[in-house]
C-alpha cells in the first residue's frame, strides 16, 4: 500500500474523487508508511480523532470500514397520505380544485407545535420532487379525437391504396400520378424588434420574442407522392379561388396535363369539401380525380410532412421584415426542396389501420359512453 501512495498529500487523486473519501484513503496511507497519528492530521488537515477514528475502523473492518455509516436520517416532515393529496391535486385543473396552491401542515399543539407547522409548510421543490419521483407530469396533456366517419375504413384505404400505387385492386399505370394537396393557413410575418445575433461557440441562435406583426399569408400546396415534387404559391387567404387556381397550375404542365388520372388526395377543409369539390376539379381537369381523407385524418395526407419540414427548416425562427420577405422564402425553400428530395418512406398500410381499428374497437367496448358511433365494417 505504501508503494502506491502519491509523493505528497493530495495529489495523484481524481477530480471526480469524492472529497470525505479522499481523506480517509490518505490517512490509511500515511499510516501504512508508519506516520503517527499527529503528523498524519497536520497533513491531512483534519483533527488527530479524526485520525484515530479512521485508522480503527480500517483496522478492524477493512476498506468496507472507510465507507459511511447507515444512520437513521431525519424524520420525514410529511405522511405518505398527504404526499398522495398533493399528488392527486397536482393531477386536477386549477379550476376543479378551486385553487391555485397548497399549503399543508403538520398537526401539533402549543407554541412548539406552531414552529413544526411553520417549518413543514408545503415548498414548491418538496411538489417537485414528489412528482418527479412518481413520473407524474400533470402539466403535460394530449389532445385527440375519437374516430366517428362512418365512412373511415373505406375512405382511408382508398388513399393507403393510392400511396401504394393501386386504385380499385388494380395498379396504376406509368401515366397516373397521386398528388396530395392542402393549404398551411396563417403564414405570419413576424418582425423582431432587435436584430437576431448569430449562433456562437457553445450559444444558440438568439431570437428577440417581442415583435411587430406584418401580416399573413396562406401557403397552398400540391405534392407529388412518388415523384417528390412540389408545387406551390402563396394567396392572402384560402377559398375556393386558391385552390382552383393551384389546381390550374399542376394540371396545366406535363405529365400532368396528358396524364391518365391524376388522383388529388385531400382533407375536408371548405375550399375543396364535398361532391361539389370533385365535380369543379373534374370541370376544370377531365382526367383528375378528387379523394378525400377520412374526417378528422389529415393525418393520412402526406403534405402535411412537407408542410412539418417547411415550419421546422423553412419558416423557423420567424423573423421576416415584412409577407414578400415569406413568400421569397418559401419559394426558394421549395425550389431547394425539388433540388434533392426523395419520396417520403410512407409505412403505414391497410393492414395497420385494421390493427388500429382493433384497438379502438376494444376501446370503445370497454368504454362505450367514449363513441357513440361504431366505426363502419
Amino acid at each position: 500500500m505504501a508503494d502506491i501512495l502519491p509523493d505528497r498529500p493530495g495529489s495523484g487523486w481524481g477530480h471526480k474523487t469524492e472529497h470525505r473519501a479522499r481523506v480517509r484513503a490518505q490517512i490509511v496511507l500515511w499510516a501504512a508508511r508508519g506516520r503517527s497519528n499527529a503528523r498524519i492530521a497536520v497533513e491531512v488537515g483534519v483533527h488527530v480523532d479524526t485520525v484515530r477514528t479512521w485508522r480503527s475502523r480500517f483496522a478492524d473492518l477493512g476498506l468496507q470500514g472507510l465507507a459511511d455509516r447507515k444512520r437513521q436520517g431525519r424524520p420525514t416532515a410529511f405522511t405518505a397520505l398527504q404526499a398522495a393529496q398533493v399528488k392527486a391535486l397536482a393531477c386536477q385543473l386549477p379550476a376543479e380544485a378551486g385553487r391555485a396552491a397548497v399549503a399543508l401542515v403538520v398537526p401539533g399543539a402549543g407554541p412548539r407545535g406552531r414552529r413544526a407547522r411553520h417549518r413543514a409548510l408545503l415548498s414548491a421543490s418538496t411538489v417537485r420532487r414528489w412528482l418527479d419521483q412518481d413520473a407524474l407530469k400533470p402539466w403535460q396533456h394530449r389532445s385527440w379525437i375519437f374516430i366517428t366517419d362512418p365512412g373511415f375504413r373505406p375512405k382511408a384505404e382508398r388513399v393507403l391504396d393510392l400511396y401504394a400505387r393501386t386504385w380499385d385492386g388494380t395498379p396504376l399505370g406509368a401515366d397516373e400520378y397521386v398528388i396530395s394537396a392542402d393549404e398551411k393557413t396563417s403564414i405570419q410575418a413576424r418582425c423582431r424588434c432587435h436584430p437576431t445575433l448569430a449562433p456562437g461557440q457553445a450559444r444558440a441562435m438568439r431570437v428577440n420574442h417581442p415583435y411587430k406583426r406584418g401580416g399573413a399569408l396562406t401557403y397552398l400546396t400540391a405534392y407529388d407522392v412518388h415523384q417528390a415534387t412540389v408545387f406551390g404559391h402563396c394567396e392572402p387567404t384560402t377559398c375556393i379561388a386558391p385552390f382552383m387556381a393551384l389546381v390550374a397550375q399542376v394540371m396545366s404542365q406535363e405529365p400532368y396535363a396528358s396524364a391518365k388520372r391524376v388522383f388529388w388526395i385531400v382533407d375536408n377543409g371548405s375550399s375543396h369539401r364535398g361532391k361539389a369539390a370533385a365535380d369543379r376539379l373534374v370541370a376544370a381537369s377531365p382526367n383528375a380525380v378528387l379523394v378525400h381523407t377520412p374526417v378528422h385524418a389529415s393525418w393520412l395526407n402526406q403534405v402535411e410532412i412537407y408542410f412539418s419540414v417547411v415550419q421546422r427548416k423553412g419558416v423557423a425562427p420567424n423573423d421576416f421584415t415584412d409577407l414578400a420577405q415569406v413568400g421569397d422564402r418559401l419559394r426558394a425553400f421549395e425550389d431547394r426542396y425539388n433540388a434533392t428530395a426523395q419520396p417520403f418512406q410512407w409505412k403505414f398500410t391497410t393492414s395497420d389501420l385494421d390493427d388500429l381499428r382493433a384497438r379502438l374497437d376494444r376501446h370503445t367496448a370497454d368504454h362505450p359512453e367514449e363513441s357513440s358511433v361504431a366505426l363502419a365494417a
